[in-house]
């Protein structure tokens, strides 16, 4: 018979869990956790506007206007309200002319 000594032991139950253990580790062959399904946040692209719009303080149509937003400039949507009136807002950040700061305010949507 043929004698193992302990090296040779060891080194076949490493041997055995490099061929057999990956299978069940994450890194390897099989992968228990459930998948996630992963929504696109709508806040992370820049909305491009359609045409030239007045960016308001307040969601409503007579409040003052804090700047011009022309078409074509880029502007992130903050968040949206509907007014009593069933009329939609956004409310955008706009960078200003001179790219040092960013305006905030409300734009209708038509």
């Amino acid at each position: 018979m043929l004698g193992w000594s302990a090296p040779a032991w060891r080194w076949g139950a490493l041997l055995a869990f490099a061929l057999i253990g990956p299978v069940a580790l994450p890194v390897g062959g099989a992968d228990r956790r459930p998948h996630v399904l992963r929504r696109r946040v709508s806040g992370d692209d820049p909305l491009l506007s359609p045409k030239g719009a007045v960016l308001r303080s307040s969601p409503q149509r007579h409040a003052p206007a804090l700047a011009a937003v022309t078409a074509g400039e880029p502007m992130r949507v903050l968040s949206s309200w509907l007014s009593p009136a069933g009329r939609h807002w956004l409310r955008v950040e706009v960078r200003s002319k001179d790219l040092l700061q960013l305006q905030r305010g409300w734009l209708p949507v038509l």
